[in-house]
């Protein structure tokens, strides 16, 4: 944990560069997060086909969560500084948990969220994960949170996240315990792949002198990108109204 003393022979970015980095970042990922909803091919092909599709389910499972740079901000964020497989393991099923629990009791009693608020919430996600790995709630309030039960409570909000977006779907009710489970496994298998792909970065990152030097000046770069996440969605969820 760096924040607010980083550890010896870490770098603190200048603003300039700081900035520089953190405007990268936002274009890399809230550009894609805020069109982040449903294709309007994949709308009209759901709309169309009633009964038990598992593929077609599975494989808009897996692009939803491979698209979801909010997700991916929040799987980044949770496994930055875990170094062993078996506690990557439990974090990672303790979100996947969390967001199987709450998409599938979502869709399924069709509980609605408002879709602005909800994401406001995950980018938040991303914003509290990103100060956890700074360190900045032992300085602040002399205490740190559980991480296992924040991860799962932030996948239940994840859930949540999904199920709306499944809602403007518009599944048939026939075959919809099926589709959603597929959908489900989709999702899980789109979160395998996008975590290997980090793993396999942060891997070799964690093995040069570079990656204690930035990861105060990355996860301060994260936080930014949460906070216009959040604004975004809130700005949304104010003109909806």
């Amino acid at each position: 944990m760096l924040f607010p003393l980083q550890r010896a022979g870490a770098e603190r970015w200048t603003p300039t560069r700081l900035l520089l980095l953190s405007c990268i970042l936002l274009l890399a990922f809230t550009l894609p997060a805020m069109a982040h909803g449903i294709a309007t091919g994949d709308k009209g092909y759901i709309q169309e086909i009633s009964g038990i599709n598992l593929i077609p389910f599975m494989y808009l499972g897996a692009k939803h969560m491979v698209t979801g740079y909010d997700h991916i901000l929040f799987l980044l964020a949770v496994v930055f500084f875990i170094y062993k497989s078996r506690d990557i393991g439990i974090y990672v099923s303790l979100f996947a948990i969390g967001h199987s629990t709450t998409m599938l009791l979502g869709v399924y009693f069709n509980i609605g969220i408002n879709a602005y608020l909800i994401d406001a919430i995950i980018g938040f996600s991303v914003v509290y994960k990103a100060l956890d790995n700074m360190g900045a709630y032992r300085v602040w309030f002399k205490y740190q949170p559980n991480t296992r039960l924040t991860t799962l409570v932030f996948g239940f909000f994840h859930g949540f996240g999904l199920s709306t977006k499944i809602h403007e779907y518009d599944i048939s009710p026939d075959g919809l315990v099926p589709n959603l489970l597929a959908f489900n496994v989709g999702v899980e298998l789109g979160q395998l792949l996008a975590l290997s792909g980090i793993l396999i970065v942060m891997g070799y990152w964690r093995r040069t002198q570079t990656f204690w030097r930035y990861a105060y000046s990355l996860n301060t770069t994260m936080m930014t990108a949460g906070f216009a996440l959040v604004g975004y969605q809130l700005t949304g969820l104010f003109l909806s109204l």
